[in-house]
């Protein structure tokens, strides 16, 4: 279940319709990565590739563009096999991939493509869809197939709010619409990275998960402005967790939590293995990893999201927990269905974790 080459790269496909703020969030997620080095596919409609300038000075030789029209139809899987394969190569210490769709392609289509990738050093990490908050009403009206790709989505960012003149009922109806997936108000395109990938640490720190500190991602003019409206959880546990227990809990997660990451003890249920989970919206998976050989065997996870009460997530979290000996031979068949390459694994099909709340 696991990969020989090291940790998967995740890849995350960036959609949105025309001026939604694809590129800008891109630019955002660039300067604003935490050390992390992101490689991108940038897909712009045209013959001047506009959008791979405006990232090329950023990403320099990690950035493939693929011009003239969408990728979806630009190119087969076999096609972006290759690319992915380009940027996911060791050599270039890439921790994630970003497409960054065309405003005319098919999201649908764009994550078939990506599941279907046979490199087995990348795995799917979430669809990101982008949405003009001041256009919103128009954009829908001129292209109501935007509804569909809301109800894809596993993270939708409400851009542009500033600009919008009732933005409070814009963010609520693209809610209704994103069939409870996270929706995160922006302004500029400027969302915490961490909801997408986890950024590199700035410093080792040992006996720690390696995660950026939510509140210290520089000091740019607007970093105040960036986590104002989000709230975090750290929470830690020596003893195991239960999986059926935190199963429900993750399919009972609140809409305001965008993001779940860190690993999972599940004790005797695989004694050999410690579980890192990543959660964006409502897209899930769990990796199986091999514990190391030093250090304590413990849970430690991290939930970000806005309007959360992390006290209560906090209590909830600890009645997961669970210290009996012996496992239950069907207690991981909820967790081993997100896990990429086991039987009870979705497959491309469905989009994994879409149906996990």
């Amino acid at each position: 279940m696991g990969n020989s080459r090291g940790p998967q790269i995740p890849v995350v496909v960036l959609a949105g319709f025309l001026g939604s703020g694809k590129t800008t969030l891109l630019n955002h997620l660039l300067h604003r990565s935490g050390g992390s080095r992101i490689g991108a596919i940038v897909n712009d409609f045209g013959a001047i590739e506009i959008d791979a300038m405006a990232v090329a000075g950023a990403l320099g030789d990690s950035t493939v563009s693929l011009g003239n029209g969408c990728l979806c139809c630009a190119v087969d899987a076999s096609e972006l096999d290759g690319y992915l394969d380009r940027l996911a190569d060791p050599a270039t210490g890439i921790d994630v991939i970003v497409i960054e769709a065309s405003g005319l392609a098919e999201p649908q289509e764009l994550v078939r493509m990506v599941l279907a990738c046979e490199n087995p050093g990348v795995v799917y990490g979430g669809l990101v869809e982008v949405v003009d908050a001041a256009e919103f009403d128009d954009t829908r009206a001129r292209h109501p197939e935007i509804d569909r790709h809301l109800a894809l989505a596993d993270l939708v960012v409400v851009n542009k709010l500033d600009r919008a003149a009732d933005g409070d009922r814009v963010l609520a109806l693209v809610r209704s619409l994103a069939d409870g997936a996270a929706a995160v108000p922006a302004t500029y395109g400027r969302i915490d990275p961490e909801f997408l990938f986890d950024c590199r640490p700035s410093e080792e720190r040992i006996g720690q998960l390696s995660f950026d500190d939510l509140h210290d991602h520089g000091t740019d003019e607007h970093t105040g402005h960036l986590h104002t409206r989000y709230d975090s959880l750290s929470f830690a546990a020596d003893v195991p967790m239960e999986p059926r227990r935190l199963m429900r809990f993750l399919d009972s997660r609140p809409e305001g939590l965008y993001r779940i990451k860190g690993y999972v003890d599940f004790g005797p249920y695989d004694t050999r293995n410690r579980y890192a989970v990543h959660a964006v919206g409502r897209f899930l998976r769990f990796y199986p990893e091999p514990w190391p050989a030093a250090g304590p065997r413990r849970t430690q996870l991290v939930l970000i999201g806005a309007g959360i009460d992390t006290e209560a997530l906090g209590r909830e979290l600890k009645g997961c927990e669970n210290d009996a000996p012996h496992a239950d031979e069907h207690g991981m068949w909820g967790v081993l269905r997100y896990v990429q390459g086991t039987e009870e694994d979705p497959g491309a099909e469905e989009f994994p974790g879409a149906e996990v709340r």
